[in-house]
């Protein structure tokens, strides 16, 4: 058969590859692994158990994902969040969040609002349980639920290629004091919109909560920023250069 050669699998079953993909993803967002901390292949081969030619992939995945980034001289290390990219992020979240949510609220089935309201109890009871891994979960079904709702899939694809970069913001907000409180309070507000049929104030909530939670994140971040430069080695200072003499 010509070309049979093309058709060999040469490659490692796929399924090992995700699963080593998600538990890294998932140690970076829960911020396991720091902004700033290299990621070096033997390490992370020991730590999850994998060949070199998995982590590989991994990390140019989460690289594809702007959760690594490759310095030169350093290697592959964790993405720092930074401020101008997180404002971008909350400012196109609450752009395509709110109208998912003003549609879901005119065109959602019965069945579809039923799915965000379980996906809110789920939300609710993982703040209670103090579980912010459940949280995460519990808020992507949420949002899926509303975008699925507004038959808004193509808005939703978008939102699934930073998705990485929302849930790291997501966990850095999660953590913070009063957010188990606030957090579940906001999209209360938003599914009880939606419930009710009520596009604007469907749309009125998603722009409340991503504004508080932006607030949020943009405060830590500083603090974060503040932190890392502190800790930074000072640079030593530049020594004037001795005047050559003379000579005789």
């Amino acid at each position: 058969m010509a070309g049979a050669d093309d058709m060999r699998i040469t490659e490692l079953p796929t399924t090992l590859r995700e699963i080593a993909l998600e538990r890294l993803r998932t140690a970076i967002i829960e911020a396991r692994f720091k902004p700033g901390e290299r990621l070096t292949e033997a390490y992370l081969c020991d730590l999850l158990g994998v060949s070199r030619s998995v982590i590989r992939e991994v990390l140019r995945h989460l690289e594809a994902e702007h959760l690594v980034v490759s310095v030169p001289h350093h290697g592959p290390t964790v993405a720092k969040l930074d401020r101008d990219s997180a404002v971008q992020i909350y400012d196109l979240r609450a752009l395509l969040e709110g109208a998912a949510a003003k549609a879901c609220a005119e065109h959602a089935t019965k069945a579809q609002i039923d799915a965000i309201g379980k996906a809110l109890e789920a939300i609710r009871r993982a703040y209670e349980g103090h579980d912010p891994r459940a949280v995460l979960t519990a808020s992507q079904r949420f949002y899926q639920a509303i975008f699925t709702g507004a038959g808004h899939g193509i808005a939703w694809e978008i939102v699934q290629r930073i998705n990485g970069r929302i849930s790291q913001l997501r966990a850095l907000t999660i953590a913070q004091p009063g957010r188990s409180t606030s957090g579940p309070v906001q999209l209360g507000r938003i599914f009880e919109a939606i419930e009710a049929r009520d596009g604007d104030r469907a749309s009125a909530a998603c722009h409340d909560h991503v504004r508080a939670a932006a607030e949020t994140a943009l405060a830590k971040i500083a603090e974060l920023e503040a932190e890392l430069e502190e800790a930074a080695p000072a640079k030593p200072a530049r020594q004037a250069r001795r005047p050559r003499t003379a000579r005789a």
